[in-house]
């Protein structure tokens, strides 16, 4: 048991030191296995807490990055989606201008041309070249890639990355026509905001669409600045947007990242040299590689696309805008802006009136830029072949105006117009553009001469009733109230009684004067015939008609103006206001502006006839012009045209008139030197002469116009008085100053417009002292003795003519205000 015992102490002694001995391995594994669950458990722990951190930053810096966008954003009032619609679709086009029949005159001229196109007037292969190149998410992301804008932030806010991008289409569509092109964080969050709003109203066909028409393309074959692709197919390839093909479509949607670097054109128009043309090339080259990589195009189509010799399709350099520089360009381009300014006006609720030159002047540039950008039609009433046959007319026949009593060329301005409606079918502006940019025709304003006599004198007063086409005036040497003498252009008076038709055809003043001094005193108005006739067609307004030397023609107007008051008696006494702008529409066919009739009755139509007939026998007498020899000697057709008109000269023959009308036109016609100069006492003649040419030319091409076969005539409510050709008035006897007169004949018939002829009396005409009244009555009849009294024969008549005749000859200028 001992030995047992021992035994038992022993092995557990052996035991005891084996156990001794693993105890002492024991505690250093544990150590390690300890150390690496510690080092596990805190890694775990310090990974939970991480991503609990992060989660927490997360959440805190999305909560932040949040608020930041809010703040950012806070100002601007998410749009609706027809402000959206106008924004993005805000686009300036080039606008047009078109002859009467739609035939184009010439693009406006702007500082960048664009033409709007729907999306199936656009190749669809563009529209996969710009995808795969610009947006390669287009079709999947709502606006915004959001890794692409983060990328964009982290590059912009630490320069790491450098140029980033990160713009959808979308985006570039709000930066390009909403928004500026700034760098900074609001912008872009505005922008972000912007993309989200437009991707929630718009199809994404209609994104690229818009994308497409608003982005700059460089420059065409005429060096113009391009936008839309349109106009980039046009003036790169001659062709519509529909109609690229897949090499013509790449080069075109490589071309908004850099239009001038990768255009193949200069300013100029001309084709760039190899080396600049190469960065196109291989931006082209990109972008079909870009198709290819997205599954656009096949791989056979982008080696037959990238291999072809695109340079031989670009267009030839052309000139641009060829019919920019000119008169009629100016012209339709004036006219239409003064009636683009006038609708802006009355939109804004304000009074044309009650502008200065400053507020004119801001609705006019208002007004022009407008036209220039809106990709408006402007439809004007010039007829083309009217309108070259009148320049070459010009060209051709001008030479008649010169005389070279003056320094320079003598310049000239027509207009011919249609009775019925004011429509300006043609006009000469001057002789060479070259030479004077001046339009002579609608704005050069120029003294008038005796062309004005029939407008603001007899016809007024024939108009009143004040005198018959048989009155006589008085034409006796006559003073201004001043002292100065008033003379005709061919003598100081005839000392006599003429009746108004013998007056108008041989354009004396001073019956005109008597008649015009009679009037304003019998209507109690200086300004009558201003305020009761010549303001109702547009003359413009000077204190000047009231002077003395008014009716002998001291006041300037245009030719149009001019031209436009004889339309008025030509169309029965109706005033047309002339125009030149038809139709204005924009390009969606929208009518903008449309012209309405909007007449005027000036005169009464019987005034109107009896001036039309007074004024055939100013061309048939052939007194002051021979424009009827003339104009029957060129075409015999003519002698089936009923022509009417008036002459008129200004002092030292500075200036010459001649406007002219058959029932249905009316053509006017001024020729002078810029520099008022004195022209040849010809001067009237030479006008004639070349407007004779100018009619037949235009006759030539456009007989229709003439109306021939028709007369003016007589109006059916013309009073037709029996009057003595002694008086002008009704024949008979009366008493004066104790002696008995009786009125002489022949009687003949006097046209009036209201009244008729009054009584015979002594003093019957307007003007004269009593010793003219009574020389006049004593030279053809004796009181007491009516018997013996005879009016002056014919061959008294045609003596009398040939003396004036003579004098008229042998001339020399008159003193100032003197006209024919």
């Amino acid at each position: 048991m001992y030995h047992y015992i021992e035994v038992k102490l022993l092995d557990n002694q052996n035991n005891s030191r084996k156990t001794e001995q693993h105890s002492t391995k024991g505690p250093e594994k544990k150590k390690i296995f300890l150390t690496i669950n510690v080092v596990i458990r805190v890694l775990q722990s310090l990974f939970v807490f991480a991503v609990v951190v992060l989660l927490l930053g997360g959440a805190l810096g999305l909560g932040i990055g949040m608020g930041y966008f809010a703040f950012l954003v806070e100002d601007t009032q998410p749009p609706t989606k027809e402000e959206l619609q106008t924004e993005i679709s805000d686009i300036s086009e080039v606008s047009r201008m078109t002859y009467a029949d739609g035939t184009n005159i010439a693009m406006i001229k702007s500082d960048l041309v664009r033409t709007r196109v729907d999306s199936e007037h656009i190749s669809p292969l563009l529209k996969k070249a710009i995808i795969s190149t610009e947006d390669e998410y287009f079709e999947e992301h709502n606006g915004v890639v959001p890794k692409a804008v983060i990328r964009a932030l982290v590059s912009d806010a630490t320069g790491i990355g450098g140029s980033s991008g990160g713009s959808t289409l979308t985006q570039q569509l709000v930066k390009q026509q909403i928004l500026t092109d700034e760098t900074t964080f609001k912008r872009k969050a505005n922008e972000i905001l912007l993309a989200y709003r437009i991707e929630k109203y718009f199809s994404k066909d209609e994104i690229v669409t818009t994308y497409l028409n608003v982005s700059p393309f460089g420059r065409n074959n005429k060096g113009e600045n391009i936008a839309g692709v349109e106009e980039a197919a046009k003036g790169l390839f001659g062709k519509n947007a529909n109609d690229l093909t897949l090499p013509q479509a790449a080069f075109i949607a490589g071309l908004p990242q850099s239009p001038i670097i990768y255009t193949p054109y200069s300013n100029t128009g001309a084709l760039k040299d190899d080396e600049n043309m190469a960065y196109g090339m291989k931006r082209k080259d990109f972008v079909l590689f870009s198709m290819y990589r997205e599954k656009a195009i096949t791989k056979e189509e982008y080696e037959a696309a990238k291999n072809y010799d695109l340079k031989q399709d670009f267009q030839p350099q052309q000139e641009s805008n060829q019919n920019t520089q000119g008169y009629l360009y100016n012209a339709v381009l004036e006219q239409a802006t003064n009636v683009v300014m006038d609708i802006n006006i009355e939109k804004a609720g304000v009074k044309k009136e009650t502008l200065d030159d400053l507020g004119l002047s801001q609705y006019k540039d208002q007004a022009r830029k407008e036209i220039q950008n809106r990709g408006y039609t402007i439809q004007s009433t010039i007829d083309q072949t009217v309108y070259d046959t009148m320049q070459n007319a010009v060209a051709t026949y001008g030479y008649m105006l010169d005389d070279g009593y003056g320094a320079g060329l003598v310049e000239t301005g027509n207009v011919l117009m249609d009775n019925k409606t004011g429509r300006i079918i043609g006009f000469v502006a001057g002789r060479d553009f070259n030479v004077s940019q001046s339009n002579h025709a609608l704005d050069t304003l120029r003294q008038v001469g005796s062309t004005i006599k029939p407008i603001s004198v007899y016809g007024p007063a024939i108009d009143q009733g004040m005198v018959g086409s048989e009155s006589r005036l008085a034409n006796y040497p006559t003073s201004y109230r001043s002292g100065d003498e008033l003379t005709n252009a061919t003598n100081s008076g005839t000392n006599t009684f003429d009746t108004v038709r013998h007056s108008l055809e041989w354009s004396y003043n001073i019956p005109v004067y008597h008649l015009n001094e009679a009037m304003k005193a019998q209507m109690g108005d200086d300004n009558f015939a201003y305020n009761n006739y010549l303001s109702k067609m547009n003359y413009p307004a000077n204190d000047g008609w009231a002077y003395e030397s008014a009716p002998l023609g001291s006041i300037e107007a245009t030719v149009l103006t001019q031209t436009n008051g004889f339309q008025t008696l030509a169309n029965k006494g109706q005033y047309q206001k002339g125009y030149m702008i038809d139709k204005i529409t924009d390009n969606s066919g929208k009518v903008i502006y449309e012209h309405k009739d909007a007449p005027v009755q000036v005169y009464s139509e019987a005034t109107a006839s009896i001036m039309n007939d007074m004024m055939r026998s100013v061309l048939d007498s052939k007194i002051t012009t021979p424009f009827k020899n003339m104009i029957n000697g060129l075409n015999p057709a003519f002698g089936n045209v009923d022509w009417v008109g008036k002459t008129g000269t200004t002092d030292a023959y500075k200036d010459a008139w001649l406007v002219v009308s058959t029932p249905t036109i009316t053509l006017g016609s001024w020729t002078g030197y810029d520099n008022p100069t004195a022209m040849s006492p010809n001067s009237g003649d030479q006008n004639s002469a070349y407007l004779a040419n100018l009619a037949n030319a235009i006759y030539s091409v456009r007989p229709d116009l003439f109306g021939a076969g028709e007369k003016f005539t007589l109006s059916k409510d013309v009073i037709k008085s029996t009057v003595s050709s002694f008086t002008g008035e009704k024949p008979g006897t009366f008493t004066y100053n104790g002696g008995t007169y009786t009125a002489p004949g022949p009687n003949v018939e006097s046209f009036y417009a209201k009244d008729g002829a009054p009584k015979s009396q002594y003093k019957f005409g307007y003007g004269g002292s009593d010793a003219n009244y009574s020389a006049y009555w004593g030279r053809y009849a004796t009181p007491k003795t009516p018997s013996s009294s005879t009016p002056p024969s014919s061959s008294e008549k045609k003596e009398e003519k040939k003396k004036e005749d003579d004098k008229k000859e042998n001339s020399t200028p008159t003193s100032s205000g003197n006209s024919n």
